[in-house]
């Protein structure tokens, strides 16, 4: 058989690793080989905005992680589902597109500012990566580009809900904002969204797609990666199993590992990289010790508040039995109707203990009664309104771990939400805070009763967060960079993996804390910079 030799691999096919993937043909000519362990992004549900949620339960396409018992939860644990699919993340998320805020990237400037061979990480430097990643449908400035393959498009249909959640929000005092991703994240408005005329944008159909017939990028779909291949503290390639078979594949220049936060150190420490002592209690000899690879889990916690409709108001039961059919045709002859949307059409970013601020909490307001699965028997099936609140910039931090060394083994997850007090203080505040938006008008005229949490105390709102939180699918840190004096960073400035050569890591799990926002926009930036860095 002959040698399967690139100039760069791939690991990992998710929204930084396309772009990656893409950007390293494109831009620099290279043969590229991009393994991704999941299926083919081509199915009607994953393409049409609200399909989705006909598949996040039980689903192929997404990998469910459960994690340990959480002890400040009382012993509860909880799933935290993962693309198992081309696209990543960007193939099966509600599709808001969200950058966070300058400050978040200054702050990571700041924290890299020690290495030796430094790389900006300001506001500044990343813009023209989200700028040239982004074809907006309505703005075109500073801040936002219009020929970018990722297409970003205001929500295609709005339900009342929504609107009278903005209403009651701009009642309470915060100003209408009518870019998230603009001047102030700060107010009430409309989200943007990865999508175009009813069809997901997702970067596996904005970058990989258009190479679908160019030779210098190989695809391997349903190819798990079982280790990084070391020799002599060098990366040179990726052993990997497919349709039961196990293979060797070689990379000329550099592997680039794109497997996402939780997947990502699990596949670092099975080739010896990370905590000397955790890879000793495995039998995996140590090629680097590095004691950040699998800590400083970081994500976003969210808990629902949740109220009765006194009305056949929004989205309930839209996509089962003559409604779906209805909805269907509508889209099919009209190009309109529900399903040019996935249900998140407005939001808010909002600082409730500290109102001019730089916000703290960020709402999703859902048009029906939305609970995980895990709660889903809490609460009637029937017309209603949720607000999760989220708390954007948690202090918490969990850990990945091996579970043993089978490469088939899922990881130990631990990611701590809420587990800081301040954490829980900011959620209490942003709860009680939209509570009140459920109480005013002219939402309240809409609503039969505040079903979920019962009670608005202290006490018992801190009961029902501890009962009702769950992750909001951003899951990061988990390998980041750091400066030269920072112990635990894992990868430096250039996000090369620190005491291998040839290797680096581009997704979420490179980020130094979190950004105020969603993940999948920050998370093709990461896979555009890391091609850039590569190339230059």
């Amino acid at each position: 058989m002959a040698r399967e030799e690139f100039d760069y691999i791939v690991v990992g096919g998710g929204a930084s690793g396309c772009v990656a993937a893409a950007q390293l043909v494109n831009r620099g000519g290279c043969r590229v080989l991009l393994l991704e362990a999941g299926h083919s992004h081509h199915h009607p549900l994953l393409d049409m905005p609200p399909g989705i949620f006909k598949l996040i339960h039980g689903s192929k396409y997404m990998r469910y992680h459960k994690t340990i018992p959480q002890e400040h939860l009382d012993g509860r644990a909880h799933e935290i589902p993962q693309g198992h699919v081309l696209g990543g993340g960007s193939s099966v998320n509600a599709q808001v597109y969200m950058r966070g805020r300058p400050s978040d990237y200054d702050e990571w400037d700041s924290l890299l500012s020690g290495n030796a061979e430094s790389a900006d990480w300001g506001w500044n430097a990343v813009l023209k990566h989200f700028r040239s990643i982004e074809g907006n449908n309505r703005f075109n400035n500073e801040r936002h580009g219009i020929d970018g393959p990722l297409l970003v498009s205001d929500p295609g249909h709005v339900t009342d809900f929504s609107r009278w959640f903005i209403q009651a929000v701009q009642g309470m005092g915060e100003p209408f904002n009518a870019d998230f991703n603009g001047p102030t994240q700060r107010g009430v408005g409309f989200y943007q969204f990865t999508n175009r005329n009813g069809r997901r944008s997702s970067a596996a159909y904005a970058y990989i797609e258009p190479l679908r017939n160019d030779a210098r990028l190989t695809v391997k779909l349903k190819a798990e990666v079982l280790r990084v291949v070391v020799e002599n503290r060098a990366a040179v390639g990726v052993a990997y199993r497919q349709n039961g078979e196990e293979k060797v594949a070689y990379a000329r220049s550099e592997v680039i590992i794109s497997a996402g936060a939780l997947v990502t150190p699990k596949l670092l420490m099975l080739s010896g990289i990370g905590p000397a002592a955790h890879l000793a209690d495995h039998g995996i000899p140590c090629v680097a010790d590095l004691p950040g690879v699998g800590a400083n889990l970081i994500d976003h916690p969210e808990v629902p508040i949740t109220a009765i409709a006194n009305g056949k108001h929004g989205y309930f039961k839209q996509g089962t039995g003559w409604r779906m059919i209805k909805n269907g045709l509508q889209f099919k002859l009209f190009g309109s109707g529900p399903i040019l949307t996935a249900g998140l059409e407005a939001g808010a970013l909002v600082n409730p203990l500290e109102r001019a601020g730089e916000p703290t909490i960020q709402a999703f307001p859902v048009p029906i009664v939305y609970l995980d699965r895990e709660a889903h028997d809490a609460l009637e099936d029937t017309y209603g309104f949720t607000i999760t609140t989220v708390v954007v910039k948690p202090k918490s931090r969990g850990f990945v771990k091996l579970r043993s060394p089978d490469p088939a083994a899922m990881p130990i997850v631990s990611p701590h939400l809420l587990k800081e007090e301040e954490d829980m203080r900011q959620m209490i505040a942003g709860q009680r805070f939209f509570l009140e938006a459920f109480r005013s008008a002219p939402l309240a005229r809409h609503l039969t009763r505040i079903a979920l949490p019962a009670h608005d105390d202290d006490e018992n709102l801190r009961r029902h967060c501890k009962r009702f939180v769950k992750t909001n699918y951003h899951p990061a840190g988990t390998c980041k960079m750091g400066s030269d004096t920072d112990s635990m960073a894992v990868l430096d400035a250039r996000m090369r993996v620190r005491g291998v050569e040839g290797l680096r890591v581009s997704d979420m799990s490179a980020v130094p804390n979190i950004n105020a926002g969603n993940t999948n926009a920050p998370a093709m930036m990461l896979g555009d910079r890391c091609a850039d860095f590569i190339l230059d």
